[in-house]
C-alpha cells in the first residue's frame, strides 16, 4: 500500500528520497501466509568475547559446524576479537559497547566467557553497561567459566580444557534449540 493506492505485483511504484531524488521499483514480491508459516525460523545466537577473541572463535567454529543455518552474530569488545570471530565464520560482526547492548536485545541465546556479566572484567574491557545488557537480556545465556583475566573464581566448577568447555556449550545449545523449536510448534498449533 503506497499513498492511497494498492499495488499489484509488477506494477511500478516510486519512492521519494531526501533531496528530491526518485527511485522507481518494478519488482515487488508477495508471500502467501502459508509460505511465511512454513519458513523455519532459526535461532539468533550472539557470541561476545574480549581480548584476542580466541574463545569466541572456537565457539563460532563449533556452533557453525553443528548448526550451519543458525544466525551467528559476533561482538568483540575490541577490533582484534571481532576480526578473529569473523574469520571463524560469524554471519555478522560488530565491535564495542553499543554493539553488545543492541545485540543482547535481538538475540535468542548469548554465549561468552563468564566475564561478560561482570563489570570491569577482562582487564576492564567489559563495561558496566555491557554487563547490565547481558544480565537483563531476555535471551538464554550460556556462560563459559574461565577465570583468566576476570579475577573471579567460580567455586565448584572443575578446571576443564577450553575444548571440553566448548563441547559443553554446544550440548547446552542443542537443548535450548530443541526447547525453542518445540515452543514454535506449540505456537503453530495454537494459531490453528
Amino acid at each position: 500500500f503506497i499513498g492511497n493506492k494498492w499495488l499489484r505485483q509488477g506494477s511500478p511504484c516510486r519512492f521519494f528520497l531526501c533531496g528530491g531524488s526518485c527511485l522507481t521499483a518494478r519488482r515487488i514480491t508477495f508471500r502467501s501466509f502459508a509460505q511465511k508459516e512454513t519458513r523455519r525460523k532459526f535461532m539468533k545466537i550472539l557470541i561476545i568475547d574480549a581480548q584476542g577473541g580466541g574463545i569466541g572463535r572456537q565457539v563460532i567454529s563449533a556452533v557453525k559446524a553443528k548448526f550451519p543455518r543458525a544466525e551467528l552474530t559476533a561482538v568483540g569488545t575490541n577490533s582484534l576479537a571481532t576480526a578473529a570471530m569473523l574469520k571463524a565464520g560469524a554471519d555478522y560482526a560488530a565491535t564495542g559497547e553499543n554493539a553488545v547492548v543492541v545485540g543482547c536485545r535481538r538475540a535468542d541465546v548469548i554465549i561468552g566467557p563468564i566475564g561478560i556479566v561482570i563489570a570491569d572484567a577482562m582487564l576492564g574491557e567489559v563495561t558496566p553497561k555491557m554487563a547490565r545488557a547481558v544480565g537483563q537480556s531476555g535471551a538464554h545465556r550460556i556462560l563459559i567459566p574461565v577465570s583468566s583475566h576476570c579475577d573471579n573464581i567460580v567455586v565448584g566448577v572443575p578446571d576443564l580444557s577450553i575444548k571440553r568447555l566448548i563441547g559443553d556449550v554446544v550440548t547446552e545449545l542443542e537443548g535450548i534449540c530443541r526447547q525453542h523449536m518445540s515452543g514454535e510448534a506449540m505456537q503453530g498449533k495454537a494459531m490453528d
